[in-house]
């Protein structure tokens, strides 16, 4: 590692160091976006979230509650409270099936195509933006933007001079404190750091998250050329909290945690990036990057608790499970617009090996030892012409990918290749109404967790050979799934007021599916199915009543439908119906918020007998400024309501469920200069 921290600062010094051009002044090269953006005109389905806005609501809350005020998405966090382990859906469909980066770079582990926010603690401090794409929107680097993409950029390094320091205390014992330092542009040179603390208890018993990050981005800017760092990494230690729980124990004591107090984790995870932007003329860009990134961690795990076995847990019952990954990659992009013309070309490769052991806590005996490891090359094509108001949009990727497996068990590389074609048109007529269409077809390979049935050893799968004592690799289900998409939207704004509509009709082919049964790493299982549908309307609408009062509203409307040997049902965790709806009331220094949240009744079993209930939730905020000081006040969960938003049939008949926290509050305070 401390070499790993040499070579980051040793690359930043190096990028500070040279002199690409030589004008006495800068042109005021502002950070260029990704170009896997979406812009106005595209005819995409999309939801920007404004840094204003990010620095108004975050307040260290794991990112996938943050997300879940956006149309179609539902969240839910194990230890029922804001921090540790928090997932969440799109459209019904789970996160290892939704694209994840940081200024290009993907941030889904390449083998489960999961990624935890947590590791990186308070990482919305440090987000300039973020686009959430629904659908499968435009190409993008690592895993398929199969239900949709959520894209965050790093701190704009050209945002003026400024230095930050904020706490903040609240219920279950929740502390976060956090600096921040933005130097500003000054000699053509760029520096951004921002450390952050954050600790709880966590809502429910030994479920506590113990966590801090670092963000480190420093450039240089030219007239020509810029270059810039990120350097991002973290630490956590919880409490672990993910089976869910029966609603007899819920009864008898809210905060029951159906976990061993004896299953612990400790993981941390580095992201470096290097990314160079040249740009001879307005016309041509290239945009170039490198980047690395390092996992390494281990997590407890009780067998006879998760088997249910009525014995008090011992430390003799515990496994260790220990994990180290490395993932390094690059990308370049050459993008040529004009007035008519928008054009880009881009390439992306990566190699990962994740090493995993498994001993005896206690003892430190080594039961088993894997190595997996995957490769991905990714190529795309991407065009805009303008005719007038219309535009058009055409989109190619080619991606294959390899996975293999060092162990126990003799294991056949695995090849999957797709063709990712996508097609769009948008018209903007003269009163700003856009109105848009795309289709787009996607593929994406299993998850190691879909082949190996949520086992980290494949040999857990495996029969004997009697006459030779080997293991015989079974039938693994490494079938990929496709999506057609079709996208109808409308965007418009009046004086007042902004809408966004739009339809949708996902069509699947070997749909992998939630199954409502979690694995014993605690990710959620999945089963494929033969043909499966998923349709609906989104909503965001926003309306200035007056000077003072503002309201917004985000919604959703979703129809789904699995068919399976001529049996039809609806997956589980999709509510037809979701409504985020927000009154904001400001003046002078003070500002005021109501939201409320209303999320109808899903099943959580394929037999469709057994649902979590509809619910609403109320949350407050107020936020008062004085001087360089901003004084805030968070109450979640105002009308102190008992709600589940997860849970199961477990493999004995019993219903089991994920209690979010009851009323809770939140103050912090914020000192900027």
């Amino acid at each position: 590692m401390k070499n790993i921290l040499f070579l980051c600062f040793a690359i930043f010094s190096l990028s500070i160091s040279q002199n690409t051009i030589s004008s006495d002044s800068i042109n005021e090269l502002n950070e260029i976006d990704i170009i896997y953006k979406a812009h106005k005109l595209s005819p995409i389905t999309y939801q920007n979230i404004s840094n204003s806005e990010i620095q108004e609501l975050s307040v260290g809350q794991e990112p996938a509650l943050f997300f879940s005020s956006t149309p179609s998405i539902i969240s839910y966090s194990d230890a029922g409270h804001t921090q540790g382990y928090s997932y969440f859906t799109l459209r019904g469909i789970d996160q290892t099936r939704i694209n994840i980066t940081l200024d290009g770079v993907p941030l889904n582990d390449p083998a489960d195509q999961a990624f935890y926010f947590s590791n990186y603690a308070d990482i919305l401090n440090s987000i300039e933006k973020i686009q959430i794409q629904r659908g499968v929107g435009s190409s993008k680097n690592g895993t398929a933007s199969y239900a949709g993409s959520i894209e965050m950029f790093s701190p704009n390094l050209y945002n003026n001079e400024k230095m930050e320091l904020g706490i903040g205390y609240g219920s279950f014992n929740t502390l976060r404190t956090y600096g921040i330092y933005n130097s500003g542009i000054k000699n053509k040179n760029g520096l951004y750091v921002r450390i952050s603390k954050i600790y709880s208890d966590g809502f429910k018993q030994h479920a506590s998250n113990n966590s801090q990050s670092l963000f480190l981005s420093g450039g240089r800017f030219g007239d020509v050329s810029s270059w810039k760092m990120n350097l991002l990494a973290g630490n956590q230690k919880n409490g672990l909290a993910w089976m869910p729980v029966s609603e007899d124990d819920m009864n008898c004591d809210r905060t029951t945690n159906a976990n061993s107090e004896l299953e612990k984790d400790d993981f941390s995870q580095m992201l470096l990036q290097v990314q160079n932007t040249l740009t001879p003329n307005m016309n041509n860009t290239i945009k170039s990057s490198i980047y690395y990134s390092l996992a390494d961690g281990w997590w407890d795990f009780d067998l006879p608790n998760y088997l249910g076995e009525e014995t008090e847990s011992s430390i003799e019952d515990i496994s260790r499970n220990a994990l180290i990954s490395n993932l390094i990659g690059f990308y370049s992009n050459y993008k040529f617009q004009n007035e008519k013309l928008n054009t880009t070309t881009g390439i992306h490769l990566n190699t990962y090996s994740n090493a995993f052991k498994e001993s005896h806590m206690n003892s430190g005996e080594v039961w088993n030892e894997n190595t997996k490891h995957k490769q991905e090359i990714s190529v795309f094509q991407k065009t805009e012409y303008k005719i007038k108001n219309l535009l058009i949009s055409g989109d190619i990727q080619y991606r294959t990918s390899v996975f293999n497996y060092e162990g126990d068990v003799n294991f056949n590389e695995m090849h999957w290749s797709f063709i990712n074609p996508k097609f769009g048109l948008s018209y903007i007529n003269s009163e700003n109404m856009l109105i848009y269409f795309n289709m787009g077809k996607t593929g994406r390979e299993p998850t190691r967790y879909d082949m190996f049935q949520g086992n980290d050893v494949l040999e857990y799968l495996c029969e004997v050979d009697k006459s030779t004592g080997e293991y015989i690799l079974p039938n693994l289900d490494n079938e990929p799934e496709y999506v057609t998409d079709f996208e109808l939207g409308i965007r418009t704004s009046f004086e007042k007021i902004n809408l966004n509509v739009n339809g949708y009709y996902l069509d699947f082919k070997n749909e992998r599916v939630l199954n409502g049964m979690f694995g014993p790493s605690g990710l959620a299982l999945t089963s494929n199915v033969e043909q499966s549908i998923r349709t609906g309307i989104e909503l965001y609408a926003s309306y200035q009543i007056n000077e003072h009062i503002k309201l917004i509203n985000n919604s959703s409307f979703n129809y789904s439908l699995i068919q399976e040997q001529n049996i039809e049902f609806t997956p589980i965790l999709t509510p037809p119906l979701i409504v985020n709806q927000e009154i904001i009331f400001s003046q002078n220094n003070l500002s005021a918020s109501i939201s409320s949240r209303y999320q109808s009744s899903s099943y959580i079993n394929f037999e469709n007998t057994e649902s979590i209930n509809e619910y609403v939730v109320f949350n407050g905020r107020i936020s008062y400024e004085m001087k360089n000081y901003t004084l805030t006040l968070l109450i979640n969960n105002i009308s102190d309501n008992y709600y589940f938003n997860n849970g199961l049939v477990d493999w004995d008949g019993q219903i089991k469920y994920v209690a979010q926290a009851p009323r809770n509050i939140f103050i912090s305070i914020k000192y900027r200069v």
